[in-house]
């Protein structure tokens, strides 16, 4: 993989697609480069710990569908708290059917996901159909899209050709597609600079008794070198104490983020 490193700054400035642009340019105004996983069943849980995350936050990823009671108030308290706070809104929809499917899915039926989640994310088992249909909806909107070529689970088969091959899909239509969900870099020409959004991000605990695999900050931005990592459980498990081990996350994540800067100068 290519090693050319450059700030979140330098990359704003450069990058092609839009998504992107304003994902890096907050990242570096907020300094922070921490996404909070929120997987929760409940409106006032979910809209409770957007609002006491956000301050130290660039991506609130949501999982909409298991909300039980979901309205569209939901969506506008959601839209409110990411401008209040300055962080971007992250379905995390895992998309996988064929591509005139996920177009509905992603602009039409009761969630209207394209209407308010500045990014999703899509499985690329399907073909490149599918980028093309969510693209038809996303693109206008000014969204981006992000491919899952590795997961943080034990025994995934998000590997090997699975993997090449979506990069190469990714890499035919960058103008959507910004990123993936990885465990380590992506790009392998010097032009290319896809982010890299890590799960299983933990400094407390190694596994979680149901596959999940977690590596701390450090790792994953200095020694894999991804951009965004991404904590559930660690913030939101501690109820009584979300806005510290938010605080805590965001603080171990930008320390690393300036490690890596120190270590390519």
């Amino acid at each position: 993989m290519i090693n050319t490193f450059k700030t979140y700054a330098d990359r704003a400035q450069q990058h092609p697609n839009a998504c992107a642009r304003d994902l890096l340019m907050l990242m570096e105004r907020k300094k922070s480069n921490l996404s909070i996983a929120v997987d929760v069943t409940s409106k006032a849980e979910l809209l409770s710990i957007a609002n006491q995350a956000g301050p130290y936050i660039c991506l609130l990823k949501t999982h909409i569908d298991i909300v039980d009671d979901f309205d569209a108030d939901l969506v506008d308290q959601l839209e409110t708290l990411a401008k209040q706070h300055d962080f971007m809104i992250f379905e995390d929809r895992k998309f996988a059917d064929i591509g005139n499917t996920v177009k509905r899915q992603y602009g039409n039926g009761v969630y209207k996901i394209a209407s308010w989640a500045h990014i999703t994310n899509a499985h690329t088992v399907p073909g490149e159909g599918i980028i093309d249909g969510l693209k038809e909806v996303g693109l206008p909107l000014g969204r981006g899209l992000i491919l899952l070529s590795e997961m943080s689970t034990k025994g995934a088969l998000t590997k090997g050709d699975y993997t090449v091959e979506s990069v190469a899909m990714a890499r035919r239509h960058q103008d959507f597609v910004f990123g993936f969900i990885a465990q380590h870099q992506m790009n392998e020409t010097p032009d290319e600079d896809f982010l890299v959004l890590t799960p299983g991000v933990g400094l407390d605990v190694k596994g979680d008794g149901m596959g999940q695999q977690y590596h701390t900050p450090h790792d994953a931005i200095v020694s894999r070198g991804c951009d965004v990592i991404i904590v559930g459980r660690g913030i939101y498990g501690h109820p009584d104490q979300i806005q510290t081990q938010a605080q805590r996350y965001r603080d171990a994540g930008w320390d690393a983020y300036l490690e890596r800067c120190k270590l390519h100068q």
